[in-house]
């Protein structure tokens, strides 16, 4: 039987993944965590299928190499490429992110919104079966997104070049009065106080992270997995290249404490 102490597993492209991460770590305060960042192969979303499911079945055996009770992909892109195989072919919980179409849907005034997304998600069978079912009447506007990516991985939120791209892509949609602006990977929320020098208060930015980190409680709870208050929580970052991203962002978001530990090329 998987021992409750064991950790929950996280992993995307590269860094975009903390967003979730920081939730799981805000709501389930007890849980040991592994995250995993395979920056040396990011962006997914300019990979065919094929690699992002390699890349997710090998990461996924290192988790549960590592004694991982859950794995939450932290990325759309390899939700929505990989997850459907993961789940055939591994005996452990997935939990997956699926933008958050729903919500901004149900919740627009004005009929009007849109979604930023790499190439990877946008093509997506199960991205385009999720808008269709749950848009209803509203118009969505998809915008590919990609180099924002980029962003996140150098660390350049907050500067000149990263407001000339974030204008590029929103100046158009509010010219199209979108009122919700759904964020469609992991990385995007990072950038979020710089978008909002672009939307100012008109635009509400839908951030899925949240939702996935009650999802992840809510199977732990049903599967009688969640973490004792007296476990020894460790959490740990693995990068499949430079780790340097990773503990920057950490610290920036978190601070650095002392039951964390950060390796590289793993």
């Amino acid at each position: 039987m998987t021992n409750i102490n064991n950790p929950i597993g996280v992993f995307d492209s590269g860094v975009g993944g903390l967003s979730v991460w920081q939730e799981i770590d805000r709501l389930l305060p007890y849980e040991s965590i592994v995250y995993y960042a395979d920056n040396a192969n990011c962006p997914y979303g300019e990979k065919t299928q094929m690699e992002v499911i390699e890349y997710s079945c090998k990461i996924t055996q290192l988790l549960i190499d590592k004694g991982c009770k859950i794995i939450v992909i932290a990325c759309n892109t390899a939700t929505s490429q990989a997850i459907d195989y993961l789940r055939k072919t591994f005996d452990i919980p997935f939990v997956g992110i699926v933008p958050a179409v729903k919500q901004a849907a149900i919740n627009s005034k004005t009929g009007v919104i849109a979604i930023l997304a790499t190439a990877g998600t946008l093509k997506s069978k199960k991205f385009n079966d999720t808008r269709k079912e749950f848009s209803g009447n509203t118009e969505v506007i998809l915008v590919e997104a990609g180099e924002l990516v980029d962003i996140v991985e150098n660390g350049q939120q907050g500067t000149e070049q990263s407001g000339k791209i974030l204008s590029k892509y929103i100046d158009p949609l509010m010219k199209r009065h979108i009122d919700h602006l759904v964020l469609g990977c992991t990385h995007f929320p990072f950038l979020i106080e710089d978008i909002k020098t672009v939307t100012g208060d008109y635009v509400i930015l839908d951030d899925p992270a949240p939702a996935i980190a009650k999802r992840t409680k809510f199977i732990l709870e049903n599967e009688n997995l969640t973490a004792s208050s007296e476990n020894k929580k460790q959490i740990e970052f693995f990068s499949s290249g430079d780790i340097e991203p990773l503990r920057n962002l950490v610290e920036n978001i978190a601070g650095i404490k002392s039951w964390m530990n950060f390796s590289e090329r793993y």
